[in-house]
Parts: C-alpha cells; sequence; structure tokens
C-alpha cells in the first residue's frame, strides 16, 4: 500500500471513531471480516446460497445465484477459504457517504490471499497471476494455489439502523467473472 493510501485508511478509521462508533477498531473488524470471508466462501462453494441472506446483500446475492450455477466443480470448490488458509489480509478502499435522504453508511474492501488445493487448471486467462504452492517432498507433493479476493462491507450508521455489516461486493478474480 502506498503511504498515502494508508494515511488515507486511517484518517477514516479516525472519522469512523469519531462520528459514527467509538468503540471501532479497525483489528476487531479484520478478524470479524476474516471470519465472514470464511463462511460466506465456503457456503458459495458449497452452492449453498439461501444462507447468505443475513450475510451478503440482495443485488449482490442475485448476481451471485447466476454465476456460481454456471461455474464447473473445481472453479466453486476454489472460492473455499479456510480461516487458517488466509495468508493474508489487508483494507482496500474506506468510504464514507451519505445518500440523498440522509442515511450515513460506511463501507471498507477487504482484500484477501488465501491457500486453497482445488484442482484448477494450469492455463490461466490472460492479465491473471496464479501463484502455486507445493508443499511436501517428491513423493507427497501437495500442490495449492494462492488465491485472491475483495469483500466490501457495508453498515448503514443512521440512528436506530442495525449494528450489522453486510458484504455488498464479492469478488474471486479469476473463478468469478
Amino acid at each position: 500500500t502506498s503511504p498515502f493510501a494508508w494515511l488515507r485508511t486511517r484518517f477514516y478509521y479516525l472519522l469512523i471513531r469519531l462520528y459514527f462508533d467509538q468503540e471501532f477498531s479497525i483489528e476487531e473488524f479484520t478478524r470479524g471480516a476474516k471470519q465472514a470471508f470464511s463462511v460466506v466462501s465456503k457456503l458459495l462453494s458449497q452452492h449453498k446460497l439461501d444462507l447468505l441472506e443475513e450475510l451478503v446483500s440482495a443485488e449482490v446475492l442475485q448476481v451471485l445465484k447466476e454465476k456460481i450455477s454456471l461455474l464447473p466443480d473445481s472453479q466453486r470448490d476454489a472460492l473455499a477459504a479456510d480461516i487458517d488458509a488466509i495468508m493474508y489480509t489487508t483494507e482496500g478502499d474506506v468510504r464514507i457517504y451519505y445518500d440523498d435522504d440522509g442515511i450515513k453508511f460506511v463501507s471498507i474492501l477487504m482484500c484477501f490471499w488465501y491457500l486453497n488445493g482445488a484442482n484448477l487448471p494450469d492455463k490461466v486467462p490472460s492479465g491473471a497471476k496464479v501463484f502455486q504452492i507445493v508443499f511436501g517432498d517428491e513423493n507427497t507433493k501437495e500442490k495449492k494455489h494462492l488465491l485472491t479476493a475483495n469483500y466490501e462491507f457495508q453498515r448503514e450508521f443512521t440512528e436506530g439502523a442495525k449494528p450489522d455489516w453486510t458484504i455488498t461486493r464479492i469478488e474471486h478474480p479469476r473463478l468469478l467473472e
């Protein structure tokens, strides 16, 4: 991350604490985002989309229903991220905005890098980068792919709104296109 982007996100975290949620902690948010990512990605891979209704926005859920049904099993398997297989997590863009009715929202884009042992083809679309990692010796090779995913979490901070974060964007490059 560039120093400017890092400074900008820290400024937004300060604004969130000052004006929206005095208890907000990016460390706690990141822990919860990792858990949500792991649960949602596993449900996606198992094609259990009805269980996502409380976690994912209706618009995203509709798009997922269309895309997931078209995926081959190997790609659907690659969506699943065990929480222990998440290698790196970072915040992307942080936004604070108001809609025309004065409703306040905060959204945080989280980027995840995770290992997955799905049997993916070696051929990748142009522009996509896939890293393969081999564990073990020559006799017990286990090939894993280092994959990325971007999940955007949004919460309404208008007085009286539920204090829940909802996933408003799900991207698994190369898998959900």
